[in-house]
């Protein structure tokens, strides 16, 4: 039973676009767009955005706060509820899981980024060759290790007093992210050349959606994007209010992760396209050699580098907060003697135990657990996938549809009917379904 709650109904929802803003947004969303038909990939992202946003995070706030405790209790109590009570105590770990080993990878990812902010701070950024500083840390086992210490310590000391000290640092980092990333989307817009990135941008290839993997792309984009993965939310969910209308809050939390990707896109995309540096791909490519370039050339390039490095710094923190209090909540939901300290620290060291063998970005000679690429392509090709399914079946099919509704209309504004759990039911999971058909057949990361 949860006894942290969120404050107010905006700190919960800045908590939860902290948990949805990330590197799905900064780097995923805006190369996405661009080998996807411009302003054409939109359609399909934001009907996605709309379906996920409406019935599957609304669901997973409210089976976290019809429990009042995370991931695995929420789980024992949705299948508990179905009649299901000896699988509802199993099939809660693999999300979980998913929770577990995407924060280990994550915190690798956010010590590069922090990386570069010192980098920047120092003015190092102005002077290095961007490709071969790029590869003398992704291409080294140990090669981040001060940075990662203090993801991780710093990201676990935002957790000390749960549901409270989520919601302070929430309404700190998220709205400074906006504010950051606005402040360069107009430093960008007076780039020569720029133009060509938002004729892009806003200019639709309409053939485009006649592919279907254009489809599919804009449903995973949009699924993770959200952060809808059968686990993180839950928790969140557990600290909220009974008189908050949670599907009021997960269509703000839609609306606000959906203008932080669009935000995202218009820095990157006029950007590249300002400087020729479109074929430079997304991904890592574009955070630590294709900006630095960019930021070379630019005027007062090395202010606009911290503040960008900073915006994706807090992003990702936010993100990691999520990941990591999924965890400790449901080990101390399973050992209620474990104190939250203690859980943390064993957390911390778990965490960077295991990531500091993964630093390089990929399987390097003498590597003991390969890099953080291979390790993040195994969580989003199949435990989150799966675990994300686990989900949604577990809300539409499994749980008691009664129960469902009684906790999706406690505190509504307008209280939902059948349409709601119908689309839930025979919508969202079937999607569900699809995309980690794909994902683990066809071997793709979203």
């Amino acid at each position: 039973m949860s006894e942290s709650k969120f404050a107010s109904k905006w700190g919960f929802i800045l908590a939860c676009v902290g948990s949805a803003v990330g590197m799905a947004n900064v780097w995923g969303f805006p190369y996405k767009v661009v080998d996807n038909g411009g302003f054409a990939f939109l359609v399909p992202y934001l009907i996605f955005i709309v379906i996920f946003g409406y019935v599957a995070l609304s669901a997973e706030y409210a089976v976290g706060r019809r429990a009042q405790t995370g991931t695995v209790g929420a789980y024992e109590m949705a299948w508990r509820s179905g009649g299901l009570h000896g699988a509802g105590k199993i099939v809660g770990w693999i999300p979980l899981a998913g929770s577990m080993c995407i924060a280990i990878g994550y915190a690798v990812i956010i010590s590069y980024v922090l990386k570069s902010l010192t980098a920047s701070v120092t003015g190092e950024i102005m002077t290095i060759v961007p490709g071969p500083w790029f590869e003398s840390f992704a291409f080294n086992n140990f090669s981040v290790v001060p940075f990662h210490v203090v993801v991780v310590v710093g990201s676990l000391l935002t957790l000390l007093l749960g549901a409270e000290s989520i919601e302070k640092t929430n309404k700190v980092m998220m709205p400074l992210f906006f504010i950051l990333f606005l402040i360069m989307a107009i430093r960008v817009a007076f780039l020569p050349g720029a133009f060509e990135g938002y004729k892009f941008l806003f200019t639709p290839n309409w053939t485009k959606l006649g592919d279907p993997m254009v489809w599919v792309t804009a449903m995973g984009q949009a699924f993770f994007s959200l952060s809808v993965t059968g686990s993180g939310m839950i928790v969140y969910g557990a600290y909220l209010s009974d008189k908050e209308d949670v599907v009021g809050a997960a269509k703000s939390t839609a609306l606000f992760d959906t203008i932080a990707a669009m935000v995202a896109a218009l820095v990157m995309i006029p950007a590249v396209y300002a400087y020729g540096m479109v074929e430079g791909g997304g991904g890592p490519g574009l955070l630590f050699v294709t900006l630095p370039t960019i930021f070379q050339d630019m005027p007062f390039g090395r202010l606009f580098a911290i503040i960008l490095y900073t915006a994706v710094v807090f992003g990702g923190v936010s993100s990691i907060q999520n990941m990591f209090e999924v965890v400790i909540e449901s080990i101390q939901h399973k050992f209620p003697n474990v104190k939250r300290i203690p859980a943390i620290i064993v957390l911390g060291l778990i965490t960077f135990g295991i990531g500091v063998f993964m630093e390089p970005i990929a399987e390097t000679e003498g590597a003991i657990l390969g890099g953080w690429g291979p390790w993040m392509d195994l969580v989003s090709i199949y435990i989150i996938p799966i675990g994300a399914t686990i989900g949604a079946i577990s809300w539409f099919w499994v749980m008691k549809k009664a129960d469902l509704m009684d906790e999706i209309n406690k505190g509504a504004d307008k209280p939902q009917g059948d349409l709601w759990y119908n689309v839930g039911k025979f919508v969202y999971v079937p999607l569900a379904l699809i995309l980690c058909i794909i994902a683990l057949t066809q071997k793709i990361a979203f």
